[in-house]
């Protein structure tokens, strides 16, 4: 088993763990970033359809082409990427065992920063494991990476922005979209991408949920009902419908398998979807070293992610003295205001909300750790 050293490993190379890595590279840090995907750039590379907001977010702006010009600055940074690789586990110390062409590595690093991700939540129904039944993520990844149609005809479930902008990618790739599924009364993503499922004539099954997908060795229809008052479906309204397809849009949970593994303190946010590690305003959790950033640390969307992977990064970076104090507060100051830009108005209130519950609750930890 070899052993790697370095100033700063990241686990993820997506846009939180590349921008982490920029930052802390251009001051000057060795960087090993380590992701297990064949390409870098994470969600990104899947998201064809133009970000929207403020211009220093780069609104208009097609995802992929944001992480087209990531990529390129940290290459450009000299940071090591590691692609096809890994990481199996973390100890205590923040060693990290990895799986690197095909041999076994222990990298030791003096900072580390968790990017991982989140992954797809499931649903269990009646044929839920049947061929044809799939994340709406993994549809999303089959379109916009691989070329290839998951389906000719297919229902979603789930109406948050992943369940629309899914579903009009995949109307834009040629299948048909039948019917949008949503259990609560309401659509639970933006108007602007609600309008556009509605305009191409899908329509939008609120206070309804799958009852069954028929079908014996794959998918071949599928059952809905309304539900009411505590999501108890109603009999007499089941509708069915023929697809080949049905991808769930059903809500991500953090992949904070090895934050657990390194003991760090967990908090429960339901609005961050589930449990999410203690954090500062720095980004380091309750293990010191160990940072994290992006949909790990609670699920929002890549600007979110990008914006906590540069302060993730800057910290690192001015705890090993590459930034002198000044030069890091002000990075921070101008990258704290722009995630609360991004926290700000109607839609980011519950993410606020939660982003302020996460960061008191660090601080009641600290405290008692001090007593």
């Amino acid at each position: 088993m070899k052993t790697i050293q370095t100033d700063v490993a990241i686990v993820g190379a997506g846009s939180a763990g590349l921008s982490a890595a920029y930052q802390a590279a251009t001051a000057g840090a060795d960087v090993l970033v380590i992701d297990e995907n064949r390409l870098p750039g994470g969600q990104l590379f899947k998201q064809i359809h133009k970000f929207f907001g403020s211009r220093e977010h780069q609104a208009g702006t097609r995802g992929y082409r944001i992480g087209q010009e990531l990529l390129s600055r940290v290459e450009k940074s000299g940071a090591r990427v590691w692609l096809n690789t890994l990481v199996y586990g973390m100890e205590k110390d923040c060693s990290l065992g990895v799986i690197h062409n095909g041999e076994h590595y222990v990298v030791r690093a003096k900072k580390v920063i968790v990017a991982a991700g989140a992954k797809e939540n499931y649903m269990a129904f009646p044929g839920s494991t049947l061929p044809g039944v799939m994340g709406a993520g993994a549809a999303q990844t089959m379109i916009n990476v691989n070329r290839v149609l998951p389906g000719e005809r297919i229902l979603m479930l789930g109406s948050g922005n992943v369940g629309l902008i899914v579903s009009y990618q995949l109307m834009q790739a040629g299948a048909e979209v039948v019917a949008l599924v949503e259990g609560a009364p309401r659509i639970g993503g933006y108007g602007v991408h609600a309008g556009k499922i509605r305009r191409a004539g899908v329509p939008i099954y609120t206070s309804h949920t799958i009852k069954r997908v028929l079908g014996t060795n794959a998918v071949e229809g599928v059952e809905i009902v309304e539900v009411g008052p505590g999501f108890v479906p109603i009999p007499g309204t089941e509708k069915k419908f023929d697809v080949d397809t049905v991808c769930l849009a059903v809500g991500l949970n953090p992949m904070t398998e090895l934050i657990w593994m390194a003991g760090c303190a967990f908090c429960f946010l339901p609005a961050f979807g589930g449990h999410v590690p203690l954090h500062d305003s720095n980004m380091e959790t309750t293990v010191s070293g160990l940072y994290v950033a992006g949909d790990v640390t609670g699920v929002e969307e890549a600007s979110s992610a990008m914006e906590e992977g540069n302060l993730a990064g800057v910290a690192a970076a001015e705890s090993l003295g590459l930034l002198s104090p000044e030069q890091a507060a002000e990075k921070k100051a101008e990258i704290t205001a722009r995630l609360n830009t991004l926290r700000s108005g109607m839609f980011g209130e519950r993410r606020r909300t939660a982003k302020e519950q996460q960061l008191n609750s660090m601080k009641h930890y600290r405290a008692k750790e001090a007593e």
